[in-house]
């Protein structure tokens, strides 16, 4: 039987160190106040899908832990970053993450969604854990350096991955690291979606 795809089941990471870096180039919006949060509360009326991942401050002393930061959404070329450690996680992004009809994209979910239930209680609707969905295609790396690689062909760069989330402003490279996070999950489910 004839593939109409063409993945590896496994990257190696010197066949990764050969892609271009990709970072995502849409636009980024900061939701720190009730006040973004109603300016962009519409964008979500008519969605499909959505990229989605978090950030957590990261803990460099044993059996201190901090509550998710930030949690990120994306589009092919918006990205809407949620600072739920100043905000708390509003009832626009609750309302979000139960609504069956957006279909949520992201890796390793079950321990984002643990955490961030934590902090407020709600029913997951709608989420796909791309680890899950790419088994189908035969691949077996499937974190998400791994997948965007095999599957969309370019190489993230994950430096700012141990950076403080909870800053009172994040610095450019952090946004454009969570973003890019949630957008390369939209761009993999999308292009894997196409193919089914």
């Amino acid at each position: 039987m004839k593939r109409d795809f063409d993945f590896h089941s496994k990257i190696s990471k010197a066949d990764i160190y050969e892609l271009p870096v990709k970072k995502f180039e849409g636009k980024i919006f900061v939701l720190d106040s009730f006040e973004k949060l109603v300016k962009v509360k519409d964008k979500f009326k008519n969605i499909e899908f959505i990229g989605f991942d978090t950030e957590t401050r990261p803990s460099f002393k044993k059996g201190k832990l901090y509550n998710t930061s930030l949690v990120q959404i994306a589009t092919s070329d918006e990205a809407f970053l949620f600072r739920i450690n100043i905000t708390g996680i509003p009832d626009l992004l609750i309302n979000i993450m139960e609504n069956s009809d957006i279909i949520k994209v992201g890796v390793a979910l079950k321990h984002d969604l643990v955490s961030l239930q934590k902090i407020k209680a709600f029913k997951p609707g709608g989420f796909i854990d791309l680890q899950q969905y790419v088994e189908q295609f035969g691949i077996k790396d499937k974190g998400l350096r791994k997948l965007a690689a095999n599957i969309l062909g370019l190489r993230l760069v994950k430096g700012q991955q141990t950076s403080n989330w909870e800053s009172k402003t994040l610095k450019q490279p952090q946004l454009e690291y969570a973003a890019t996070d949630a957008w390369v999950c939209y761009e993999i489910y999308k292009k894997l979606s196409r193919i089914i």
